[in-house]
């Protein structure tokens, strides 16, 4: 009973919006829109815009005590390509300063919007794997 009244009311307001005589205006193409300052993007995308990736330096203490594991940041690379912001979600505290200092070296093509380079927001992630 509740959800046919839920339903009811929700038609309600679809047809009395749908009446009352203010269409929306309609989106402008997107060529004609400006450009967004940043866009966020997948780290499937962030991998496939690498030019120059460093490898990080396994650190001696974490090998020692056979620590292993992943150090995820939050990233932002400029219109040029480089890293401009680098940020910790998480990780082994052992481990991130190697994974921060490699990836402040990571290089990317620009990203292209409307064949503009605008910034992107992303994530990275460092695995960290000890050899068997």
């Amino acid at each position: 009973m509740r959800v046919a009244v839920a339903s009811c009311l929700l038609l309600c307001a679809v047809v009395a919006a749908q009446e009352s005589g203010t269409p929306n205006p309609p989106s402008p193409p997107l060529a004609n829109r400006p450009a967004p300052t940043r866009v966020r993007v997948s780290q499937g995308v962030m991998k496939s815009l690498i030019l120059k990736k460093v490898d990080p330096k396994y650190p001696k203490e974490a090998r020692n005590q056979h620590i292993e594991g992943a150090v995820i940041m939050g990233i932002v690379i400029g219109k040029t390509g480089d890293v401009s912001e680098l940020r910790v979600i998480s990780g082994n505290e052992l481990l991130v300063p190697s994974a921060v200092e490699a990836a402040k070296q990571w290089k990317y093509r620009p990203y292209l919007f409307n064949g503009q380079p605008v910034e992107i927001e992303s994530q990275i992630t460092i695995n960290y794997q000890l050899h068997r």
